[in-house]
């Protein structure tokens, strides 16, 4: 059985990366009203990525005798003006999902729960992936954003993101 306080760490970060996935496919419907598909695919593909997440902490908390509790998961309030707000706000999420991650390891650490720490470290890799990206779509915004031909090429790469499931093996 889990340490209670990391158990419910674990718990509430199911409802967080559900929450991101309703953020995401949030942000995935302001671009198709956009007309931007491609970047509605690419935040579609994020809600599908945050719902697998999700499904990791659950099973593993179930891998490991731990009842799950499930809470109600917030609407999303962010009011997108432009489309570079939706941009900045994904890594202010991925910001905080980070630092909730960081937040369940240190937990883990301080009661020597290695096993926990060892599911979060992919976590944790992720995590540095998600604000990479994040990021990288910020900078191209700013680079290619306001020029029609260059945000019409910009959104088609971003149409080209398939869907892969995470890897991640759990005991």
């Amino acid at each position: 059985m889990l340490n209670k306080k990391v158990a419910d760490l674990l718990n509430d970060q199911i409802n967080k990366e559900l929450y991101s996935a309703y953020l995401y496919l949030d942000m995935s419907n302001y671009f198709e009203r956009r007309g931007l598909n491609g970047f509605a695919n690419w935040y579609m593909i994020q809600a599908q990525e945050e719902r697998d997440h999700a499904m990791l902490f659950y099973r593993y908390m179930q891998n490991n005798d731990c009842p799950v509790t499930l809470g109600a998961i917030a609407k999303p309030d962010k009011v997108f003006k432009k489309d570079m707000d939706v941009l900045k706000a994904g890594l202010e999420h991925e910001e905080y999902v980070t630092a909730s991650i960081h937040t369940i390891y240190d937990a883990a650490n301080k009661v020597k729960d290695f096993r926990t720490m060892q599911f979060l470290d992919w976590f944790v890799k992720e995590q540095g992936e998600e604000e990479t990206n994040a990021r990288d779509m910020i900078s191209k915004m700013e680079l290619f954003g306001s020029d029609p031909r260059s945000l019409y090429m910009l959104n088609q790469e971003l149409a080209t993101r398939a869907y892969s499931a995470p890897s991640l093996v759990l005991d």
